[in-house]
């Protein structure tokens, strides 16, 4: 089997938290507990996606607030939030609230880009300002600055009721988003699947989230000289496309090859699984691999395989997988639509099979 030249350093793993509409609480407690078992296997990240309008998370900063609370070690991150559907000055409040309770371990993803459905939304998120609202980096700029202590307005000091009692040692106002928490800005990650964002990510000094997502950019894509152009008789390789992600983002970064990146395939090892949860697992990946063949819609998205099958030969793909082979941290992402025991099944083999075949070793 061929080595990885980045022996796997940090591992993770991601869930949608979903839930029954008639029951929502047990479907949150449900995240919790897994997150909690993750810590006890030795994870060294939990990561949630972000869902609106559905029955997944549609707050997973709320969520991870708690979640701080009933773990002390295990980072915990979003995979991603939308930012389109958010303010940044809150949400950096919100983020570094969070943060300071979670003794530093908060990985705040983001990605950028319109809502979805937009024109069926808008008129509910901004009634307003939906027509002048700017979904692009500008957006993930601005909170940025705000996470990274850039002041806010050109206003602060004591005013009203304080300033009248001339108590000028008590500042009541700050030009900064209060609370701040040192070392988040350097904690915060872009979910991207494309050479812009990638290299966008890099020069302003963020980590990369990658996922089993990208963009089949063809040989006229601005950049595509960072891994050369593809030929156009070839299908599109999604691990040659994530490569050039990575390989331009770390090349735009102020850290180089240091700057962290994390790779989210879908892997659902089967090891301990019973032949009812192999079959149900061999049947979700099947009717999904179709999309995998070919770039999907008008923004040709190429989606990756799910990786299903034992610990030792799921570690032989990714020992192939020329992305994965330049990462050495993942956040496995977990299927959406499995019961709670698949997923403590899954986890549990992930961190006591995969990842010691990958030379991963579980944190304490």
């Amino acid at each position: 089997m061929p080595s990885t030249s980045r022996p796997l350093r940090k591992l993770g793993f991601l869930t949608i938290g979903l839930f029954d509409e008639a029951d929502p609480r047990r479907g949150h407690e449900s995240t919790l507990e897994i997150i909690e078992l993750g810590e006890r296997l030795g994870f060294d990240s939990a990561w949630l996606r972000h869902r609106h309008l559905q029955y997944g998370i549609s707050s997973p900063v709320a969520v991870l607030a708690a979640a701080s609370q009933r773990t002390r070690r295990i980072d915990l991150g979003t995979a991603v939030i939308p930012l389109g559907w958010e303010n940044p000055l809150r949400l950096a409040e919100d983020l570094a609230t969070v943060d300071l309770l979670s003794g530093g371990r908060l990985n705040p993803g983001v990605s950028v880009g319109p809502p979805m459905h937009y024109d069926r939304v808008k008129e509910a998120l901004y009634p307003d300002t939906a027509d002048a609202e700017d979904f692009g980096y500008e957006r993930v700029r601005r909170l940025l600055d705000f996470v990274r202590g850039k002041p806010a307005t050109d206003f602060s000091g004591t005013e009203g009721f304080e300033a009248a009692r001339r108590q000028p040692h008590i500042e009541y106002s700050s030009d900064r988003v209060q609370p701040q928490s040192p070392g988040l800005g350097g904690r915060l990650w872009y979910g991207g699947g494309s050479l812009r964002s990638a290299r966008w990510a890099g020069e302003h000094g963020m980590n990369l989230l990658t996922s089993s997502v990208v963009k089949a950019e063809g040989p006229d894509t601005e950049d595509a000289g960072a891994e050369g152009p593809q030929d156009p008789e070839r299908a599109p390789d999604f691990a040659e496309i994530q490569l050039a992600h990575i390989r331009a983002f770390r090349a735009h970064h102020p850290d180089g090859e240091n700057a962290r990146v994390s790779q989210g395939l879908v892997v659902i090892p089967t090891d301990s699984a019973t032949p009812e949860q192999r079959a149900k697992y061999e049947e979700y990946a099947a009717k999904r691999t179709p999309r995998t063949t070919a770039p999907q819609g008008p923004a040709r998205l190429l989606f990756a395989p799910d990786l299903v099958g034992t610990a030792e030969e799921i570690a032989e793909r990714l020992h192939a997988h020329a992305a994965f082979r330049e990462v050495d941290e993942v956040a496995f992402a977990l299927p959406f639509t499995f019961e709670h025991e698949d997923y403590v099944q899954i986890l549990t083999d992930i961190a006591t099979r995969l990842g010691p075949a990958l030379g991963w070793r579980p944190g304490v």
